[in-house]
C-alpha cells in the first residue's frame, strides 16, 4: 500500500519555505510603500507570486490526496476482512473524509512551524521586544488546539463508527429486503435503521458543537495575542521610541505567527474525521499470513481442528465467535446450527481464508491453515454461499466457473435445471441457489464441500433433488455445512451447536 512518501514531505516543506520567504518580503514592502511611498512594482509582484505559490500547493496536494485514496480503496478491496457493509461504507464514503487531512492539515502543519519561525527570527532583529511577547504568547495556541483536539477526536470517532454502523446495516438490510418483506420483518428493520440514522445526526450535531467552540477559543487567543503586540507597538510609536516602518513591519507580521497555527486548528477538526477513517482502514485489512507457504495436505486423509478460535471483526464490540472447539474427521459430514449472529458462516469464511482468528489456530492434520499454500488449498474446496454471485453468460458457464473440466451437464441435471443449461435469461432466487449447488458439485477434484444454507430458497420438492445431489457428492468427502431447515440435519453424521 501506498503511504506519504519522503517526496511528499520534502515538497511541503520547500512550499512552506517559500512561503515564509514570501511572507517576510510582503510585509516589509507593504511597510515600505506605507511609510515612504517606494516599492509598489516589487510588491504586486511578491502577491502575485504568492498567489502563484498557494495555487501550486493546491494542485500538488490535491493530487497527492487523490493517489492515497486510490491505492487504499485498492488495498481495502484487495485485502479486507471486514463486514461487507462497513467495508462499502469506508471506501465509497469514508477514505473521502481523508483528502483535508492530507492536502488540508498536513500542508498547513508544516507552515505553522515554517512561518512563525521565520517572523520570530526577523523581529529579533526589528523589535526585540514584540518577539518576545509573540515567543511567549505564541504556544498558547497550540497547548489550547491540543486540549480541545483531544476532545474533539473522541467525538469524531464515535461519529465515524455511528456512519459505519447506519451505512453497514443499510446495505444488509437492503441485500437481505426481500427475506424481510417474506417474513414481515421489513418494517422493523426500518425502525431499526431510522434509530440508527439520528443516532449518527446526534453525534454529527456534537462534533460540530464542539469544533465551533474550539474555533472561538482559538480566536480568542491569537486576537489577545496580537493585542498585546500591537498596543505597546502603538504606544511606543507615539512616544518616538519606534520608527513607523519597524512599527508598521511589526503590526504586518505578528498576525502572520499566530494565522498559520489557528489555520492548523481549523484544518484539524476538519480532517478529524480523515484519522478516524485512516485508523479504521489500517484495522480492516486481513492479517498475513505467515511466511511459510507450505502443500496443502490431501483433505481425504486429513482432519481439520478448530483450536480455541476466535474471529473478531474490525469495529464489533463483540467478537463473532469466543473460544470454539471443533475436530472433523476426514470424510465426516458436521451441520453447524445455532441463532444468527452465532458465527457459524464466520467459521466457513475462515476456512475459506477471507478471515482469520483473531486468536487460536484452525489445523489442517497438524498445519496452521495460514502456512498453508492458499491458491492449493482452494483447490480442495467447494463452496455455495447464502447468495451467490453469479456473471453474465449462460448457466453452463456460471456452472463450469473455475472448473474448465466440469461435467456440466451431469452437474445441472443432478439438482434439476438440465433445461435451463443454455439459456442467460434472469433467474430467480432459488435457481441462482440450484447453480450455485451444481458449480460446486462439480467441483470433481474438491476434497471439502461448504454449505452455507443452501437449501433456504427452495421449496421442498426441489430441496429433496438438491439433497440427494449433495448426498451423492459427498460420499467419501468432508462436509460442513451451516443449517436451518430440519431436512439438512437429516444428511449429517453429526450437529454441532454454536451459541
Amino acid at each position: 500500500m501506498r503511504h506519504v512518501d519522503r517526496r511528499y514531505v520534502v515538497t511541503l516543506t520547500l512550499l512552506a519555505t517559500a512561503t515564509a520567504i514570501l511572507v517576510l518580503a510582503q510585509a516589509e514592502l507593504l511597510a515600505s510603500v506605507l511609510s515612504t511611498g517606494a516599492g509598489l512594482v516589487l510588491l504586486i509582484a511578491t502577491i502575485a507570486a504568492r498567489a502563484l505559490l498557494v495555487w501550486a500547493g493546491r494542485v500538488v496536494t490535491q493530487r497527492e490526496a487523490a493517489s492515497v485514496k486510490a491505492d487504499l480503496r485498492k488495498h481495502l478491496l484487495r485485502n479486507s476482512s471486514g463486514p461487507t457493509g462497513e467495508l462499502t461504507t469506508l471506501v465509497v464514503k469514508g477514505l473521502d473524509a481523508i483528502e483535508p487531512y492530507l492536502a488540508g492539515y498536513l500542508p498547513q502543519l508544516v507552515v505553522s512551524v515554517a512561518v512563525p519561525l521565520a517572523v520570530l527570527a526577523r523581529l529579533s532583529f526589528a523589535d526585540w521586544g514584540s518577539a518576545l511577547t509573540i515567543a511567549l504568547t505564541l504556544p498558547l495556541i497550540p497547548v489550547f488546539a491540543a486540549l480541545v483536539g483531544m476532545h474533539t477526536r473522541d467525538r469524531t470517532r464515535r461519529q465515524w463508527s455511528a456512519m459505519a454502523a447506519v451505512g453497514g446495516h443499510f446495505l444488509d438490510v437492503v441485500q437481505g429486503l426481500s427475506t424481510l418483506r417474506l417474513f414481515g420483518r421489513a418494517e422493523a428493520q426500518a425502525r431499526t435503521v431510522r434509530a440508527m440514522a439520528a443516532a449518527h445526526a446526534d453525534e454529527t450535531i456534537r462534533t460540530l458543537r464542539v469544533a465551533f467552540l474550539s474555533a472561538l477559543v482559538l480566536e480568542l487567543v491569537a486576537t489577545l495575542s496580537v493585542a498585546l503586540v500591537a498596543v505597546p507597538v502603538g504606544l511606543r510609536l507615539l512616544h518616538g521610541g519606534v520608527t513607523l516602518q519597524v512599527a508598521l513591519l511589526v503590526l504586518l507580521l505578528a498576525p502572520e505567527a499566530y494565522l498559520p497555527l489557528r489555520a492548523a486548528g481549523a484544518q484539524f477538526h476538519a480532517s478529524a474525521e480523515g484519522l478516524a477513517v485512516l485508523e479504521q482502514a489500517m484495522k480492516t485489512t486481513r492479517p498475513k499470513p505467515l511466511a511459510i507457504q507450505r502443500r496443502s495436505p490431501d483433505l481425504r486423509r486429513s482432519s481439520i481442528t478448530f483450536d480455541h478460535v476466535e474471529i473478531h471483526y474490525p469495529n464489533r464490540a463483540e467478537p463473532a465467535l469466543t473460544d470454539f472447539n471443533l475436530q472433523v474427521a476426514p470424510g465426516e459430514r458436521v451441520a453447524l446450527i445455532g441463532p444468527s449472529g452465532a458465527g457459524k458462516s464466520s467459521l466457513l469464511a475462515a476456512l475459506l481464508g477471507e478471515v482469520h482468528p483473531s486468536s487460536g489456530r484452525i489445523l489442517i492434520a497438524d498445519t496452521d491453515l495460514r502456512e498453508l499454500d492458499r491458491t492449493e488449498w482452494l483447490r480442495q474446496l467447494a463452496w455455495v454461499p447464502q447468495r451467490p454471485t453469479l456473471f453474465p453468460g449462460t448457466v453452463a458457464e456460471n456452472i463450469a466457473l473455475g472448473a474448465p473440466e466440469a461435467n456440466v451437464q451431469a452437474a445441472a441435471q443432478a439438482v434439476g435445471l438440465n433445461d435451463l443449461v443454455d439459456t442467460d435469461h434472469p433467474l430467480s432466487s432459488g435457481e441462482r441457489q440450484r447453480v450455485a449447488v451444481a458449480r460446486a458439485i462439480a467441483r470433481d477434484s474438491a476434497r471439502m464441500l461448504l454449505l452455507d444454507e443452501p437449501t433456504s430458497r427452495l421449496d421442498n420438492r426441489t430441496e429433496e433433488t438438491v439433497l440427494r445431489a449433495t448426498r451423492e457428492w459427498t460420499r467419501g468427502r468432508t462436509a460442513l455445512v451451516v443449517a436451518h431447515r430440519p431436512a439438512l440435519l437429516t444428511e449429517v453424521d453429526r450437529v454441532v451447536e454454536l451459541r
